[in-house]
């Protein structure tokens, strides 16, 4: 089965090609922009077609996180690649697409929201907004789904600009973790997302529309204090404001419907993982980068109407 996996430089297709390619029934192709420009409707098509391409696995956007805020024309951008696969259902098995929960807007709080709810309001944010219309595509296309994301995290995130692996490394440095506001978020493992692609690849989907989230809701305090049990060093913790940001939590009811043998990663054991894969790769990693904080610096903007 040939598997096409865009956006193949970035955190999630990086990790679903390390994981997918174990299975020999699956050949990968996993081409970088420069390899493949998805905004170039003829190269999309000539890659598809002349590959005999079967699956395709459509990772690849801006936006959505501190690293792309001042990034101009990002609908736009967006849709151009998303047309450009989503128009190749017809000579493909299947296309599973990612979502995001910023499709319900971030300028209020979401809670335990399911996935018809995104019809409620219009996001504010171009990234929402994007991701929105996407779905609205979806639902009444024939052979794509869309796996809505919440908060996944992994060895292979920015360790700069996510939380979790930026506390992990600040911990190693022996340096505090710091915390903007504290906020709830349905964080789920990387390792969990790719068994929920690998069953919608092997399986026909009763729905168009997924929430692909742990159903949990956790803080980030609780996550950071997770860290300090785990190592043998413990951070100070310092919040800098007292108050709760908007919670970002989903209901994942329709998903565990569906595969029904799903199991989803403690966070304890999914740090522990984390913590030991940055332990034996410290050497590579910047420590004036992490003291000087992007993450920290950046937190209020992510969040903005």
């Amino acid at each position: 089965m040939n598997i096409l996996i865009t956006g193949g430089k970035g955190f999630i297709a990086k990790s679903l090609t390390e994981q997918l390619t174990k299975n020999n029934k699956y050949k990968i192709f996993s081409p970088s922009s420069k390899e493949l420009s998805l905004i170039n409707e003829s190269d999309v098509d000539n890659f598809i077609i002349s590959n005999k391409i079967d699956i395709i696995i459509h990772t690849a956007n801006k936006g959505g996180g501190r690293d792309s805020l001042d990034f101009k024309n990002l609908t736009e951008y967006n849709l151009r690649m998303f047309f450009n696969i989503a128009k190749h259902e017809k000579n493909v098995k299947k296309i599973i697409s990612f979502g995001s929960g910023a499709e319900y807007g971030k300028h209020k709080p979401i809670i335990e929201v399911k996935e018809d709810e995104y019809r409620l309001a219009q996001p504010i944010d171009e990234y929402g907004f994007y991701k929105s219309i996407t779905s609205k595509y979806i639902e009444k296309s024939e052979k794509i789904i869309q796996l809505r994301i919440f908060a996944c995290y992994g060895k292979y995130e920015n360790y700069l600009l996510k939380f979790i692996t930026n506390s992990i490394v600040k911990n190693l440095f022996k340096l505090p973790i710091i915390i903007n506001q504290n906020v709830y978020f349905d964080y789920m493992y990387i390792d969990d997302l790719i068994k929920i692609v690998d069953y919608f690849i092997n399986n026909d989907a009763k729905y168009k529309v997924y929430n692909a989230s742990s159903g949990k809701k956790v803080d980030l305090l609780t996550l950071a204090n997770t860290i300090n049990k785990i190592s043998e060093y413990k951070s100070e913790i310092v919040v800098l404001n007292s108050d709760l940001n908007n919670e970002y939590s989903s209901n994942n009811d329709r998903l565990k419907g569906e595969i029904t043998k799903l199991n989803f990663t403690s966070h304890e054991k999914a740090i522990s993982e984390m913590y030991k894969y940055f332990k034996s790769n410290l050497s590579f990693i910047d420590k004036q980068e992490i003291i000087d904080d992007k993450y920290l610096e950046n937190c209020n903007k992510i969040w903005r109407k």
